[in-house]
């Protein structure tokens, strides 16, 4: 019987540029839009293909709350999120149903 491989699936490492952040987030946010560890790691996730030392800077963070702020199970704030999304060069979007 052949053996079969398994790798652990990493979301970060398939966000090269902007559109890719943009569209990653807007899935997200259309899954679960009221779920914010779910945001929260999404975010995260993002950060971590664009590198948390620097997003923290641009964000106006220390890397170390912004890695607490984004961590699974994180109830960040609002302006925390707003913040980093701010720094990522995306926005959120209100639409009517």
């Amino acid at each position: 019987m052949e053996k079969i491989k398994l790798t652990k699936w990493d979301s970060a490492s398939y966000l090269k540029n902007e559109d890719d952040i943009a569209a990653y987030l807007q899935a997200c946010f259309e899954e679960a839009p009221d779920d914010a560890p779910f945001i929260a790691k999404a975010l995260g996730t993002v950060a971590k293909a664009r590198g948390m030392t620097q997003l923290a800077k641009d964000a106006g963070m220390g890397r170390e709350s912004l890695y607490k702020a984004l961590a699974p199970g994180a109830k960040p704030r609002f302006q925390t999120i707003a913040s980093v999304m701010k720094a990522l060069n995306v926005k959120i979007e209100v639409v009517g149903r």
